[in-house]
């Protein structure tokens, strides 16, 4: 066996991953051992029959190999195994000159990814109860006013969940560390990132702001790479410097990181990976030097057993994973982001208004589905449609504005539906109306106020908050019992599913 062969095999003998070698026909050269233990079968059986016959067999279903030899292409498949598993399995041709010769495919089993997730999401928890307790220790020392005063100008940020996810990007800032930012849209994912840059060591560079989404994929490759001199009909004289080459030395921001193509996935994991990039149309590589922080708005390891996101791209990017909660779980970051709209718009227009007292009983009640960006587009419509003082009736439209806002026909105001007493206890208060909403209607309820403060479980001295505690954590503690995982209990509540996980964890269930 020459030397390179004995390299080969050594690799292949102890990769975490599970290789197979096929032959152009489907007949398997080789296989790595820990394969045995995924597939139900020992290595020399897997190497003494063809991929075909595993596929109907239902060893492994769909085969990959198989998918490459049809195709020609790299492929990228979530396989069900003989065994129970699911596996990620990648095959990529091997041509000599342009005839095929062999298949290489690896997979990594997903048993082993959630318990690397179970794994992190401890680590998380530990990392968040030492966040807490710093931040109770410079609280008492007054150091995280002044953080709040001196550093956050940029920011409104008066909710602890917010305070955290500023301490932690404070802190991770200075280091060249990627950073995902997760939310839904509208949290202000890219304001947190343009701060990180701005606490970083890298504030004198660029800060450039990439919308994955917003560029055409036939474009994709020439404006995040650049281009040479002739590389296609119509280059610019001269190329052009791809957005990656333009954040040299500042920060890259990918937004909607999970819309970006397969085939710029495995080019930015090269990037990443190497520190170098490659224009159209050149072959000499160029290094570059900047920091990395992509956001998005959808479930990427989802989109991974999809095959429509690479699972070497998603390790890259998920070192600092950092969740921005909706604005609904955060009301008390309301006024301040109303009042920052309000003298931004009045500096922009050159006015002075105000709001009128009966404005703030609407916008706290309001579940905000938009976030930050709904927020602020609802500020300057009223703010452009008031006279001096701006109303109730122009923030939101009467078939928007809560009841706690809506006079009745009789003239007479209803009871408000939104105390400003309960936006210390969070979200509690939108996911039980949500939760009752969806079972029963409010008037025929069978948890009413009164019966709810009356009831057996309240305890002595239960305070509102530790009412809605409660209350809250019999609902969950109902989904985990009816509802098969935390993406259902979420559609269920409408609330995001990291909502939920965190939630469950708080009060300490799980399900089944």
């Amino acid at each position: 066996m020459t030397d390179d062969a004995l390299i080969l095999k050594t690799i292949i003998d102890t990769a975490h991953d599970h290789f197979f070698i096929v032959a152009p026909d489907g007949h398997i050269r080789d296989v790595s051992p820990g394969a045995a233990a995924v597939y139900g079968m020992s290595c020399e059986e897997l190497c003494a029959t063809s991929v075909q016959r595993l596929e109907a067999e239902g060893v492994l279903t769909p085969s990959v190999s198989l998918e490459v030899i049809r195709t020609g292409k790299p492929t990228q498949l979530v396989q069900h195994t003989g065994t129970g598993r699911r596996v990620i399995a990648q095959a990529h041709p091997v041509f000599q000159g342009e005839r095929l010769i062999a298949v290489v495919s690896r997979s990594m089993d997903l048993t082993d990814l959630q318990l690397l997730q179970q794994e992190y999401a401890l680590l998380q928890r530990r990392f968040s109860e030492h966040l807490r307790r710093g931040h109770a220790i410079e609280s008492e020392s007054g150091l995280q006013g002044g953080l709040q005063e001196q550093e956050l100008g940029h920011l409104e940020v008066k909710s602890q969940l917010m305070g955290e996810v500023a301490l932690l990007l404070k802190r991770v800032a200075p280091t060249d560390a990627t950073v995902l930012m997760l939310g839904e849209s509208g949290v202000g994912k890219t304001a947190f990132a343009r701060q990180l840059h701005r606490w970083s060591s890298r504030k004198e560079g660029p800060f450039i702001d990439v919308n994955c989404a917003a560029i055409p994929e036939s474009l994709f490759e020439s404006e995040m790479f650049g281009y040479c001199q002739g590389a296609f009909s119509g280059a610019a004289p001269g190329g052009r410097k791809g957005l990656i080459e333009q954040a040299e030395g500042g920060t890259l921001f990918l937004d909607e990181i999970g819309e970006l193509p397969l085939s710029v996935q495995t080019k930015l994991l090269k990037t990443i990976q190497d520190g170098s990039i490659t224009r159209l149309g050149d072959r000499a590589p160029r290094r570059v030097d900047f920091r990395l922080v992509v956001a998005t708005n959808q479930d990427l390891s989802a989109r991974v057993e999809e095959g429509l996101f690479r699972l070497d791209l998603y390790y890259r990017l998920n070192v600092i994973p950092v969740t921005l909660p909706p604005l609904r779980e955060r009301r008390e970051d309301i006024p301040g982001l109303v009042e920052r709209q309000l003298a931004r718009l009045n500096r922009r227009y050159g006015r002075d208004k105000m709001l009128a007292r009966d404005v703030w009983q609407a916008l706290m009640g309001w579940e905000w589905p938009g976030n930050v960006r709904e927020l602020e587009n609802v500020m300057e419509r009223a703010w452009l449609a008031s006279d001096d003082v701006i109303q109730a009736r122009e923030v939101l439209p009467s078939r928007q504005v809560p009841a706690a806002a809506a006079p009745e026909a009789s003239g007479q105001v209803t009871s408000p539906t939104f105390f400003p007493s309960a936006v210390a206890a969070g979200a509690a208060t939108e996911e039980i109306g949500r939760a009752s909403d969806d079972s029963r209607s409010v008037t025929g309820s069978r948890n009413t106020a009164e019966e709810l403060w009356a009831s057996p479980g309240r305890g002595d001295g239960e305070g509102l908050k530790e009412t809605l505690a409660r209350v809250e954590r019999e609902i969950l503690a109902d989904c985990c019992r009816t509802l098969s995982s935390t993406y259902a209990i979420a559609e269920r509540l409408g609330i995001s599913q990291p909502s939920v996980v965190r939630k469950l964890r708080q009060h300490g269930l799980r399900i089944g």
